[in-house]
């Protein structure tokens, strides 16, 4: 895969950006960002961080921080980035189980200054019907599901960013797959036609 855009226009190879990019070059590092925040975004979003985007910019420093450390492809390259993104969601999930839960102000949650109730009920329905399945299912289950399907990445991946070995991983996506299938055929046949 090529990354678009770099100082000329042109379409830049992997290793042209991350030499770049290990140099301080901050274009490179803009295209890297572009890339791959929004993956990782949504990866922290559905695995319950309260503050994905913040989150993400942690993420993304840790990563330009250890960029010169790194040796690999494009595919490495993104199990690096959410092998940090992972990490960091096990320590945000950590402070929160050991400080309790509290909710702060948010201007998303803010009910004088929101958009009309049939604007907020659709941008959220699919949203909260994903992650109500999500939640459903066990943490490695969903831990795995997230990290294939939102980070699109491999199985071999997925294994060493949560510690198991391929075949395992391949279970947990199957048992979380048959048992999405089913919470889902149960629902569409409690609908009214």
């Amino acid at each position: 895969m090529t990354i678009r855009g770099g100082a000329s226009g042109d379409a830049q190879n992997f290793e042209s950006v991350l030499a770049a990019a290990q140099v301080g070059a901050a274009w490179a590092c803009t295209l890297i960002w572009v890339e791959h925040a929004p993956a990782v975004a949504a990866f922290l979003r559905a695995r319950g961080s309260r503050e994905p985007d913040d989150l993400t910019s942690e993420v993304f420093l840790s990563v330009f921080e250890s960029l010169d450390a790194f040796v690999g492809a494009e595919a490495e390259f993104r199990s690096f980035i959410f092998s940090i993104a992972y990490r960091r969601l096990v320590d945000e999930l950590r402070k929160r189980a050991r400080r309790g839960e509290h909710s702060e102000w948010s201007a998303r949650t803010d009910t004088r200054s929101t958009a009309s109730a049939e604007e907020d009920a659709l941008a959220q329905i699919s949203e909260a019907a994903a992650l109500a399945l999500l939640d459903e299912l066990t943490d490695d289950q969903r831990n795995v599901m997230v990290l294939r399907i939102v980070a699109d990445l491999t199985v071999d991946e997925v294994a060493v960013i949560l510690g198991k070995n391929p075949g395992t991983v391949k279970s947990l996506q199957r048992r979380a797959l048959e048992s999405l299938r089913k919470k889902v055929s149960a629902t569409r046949t409690l609908l009214p036609a």
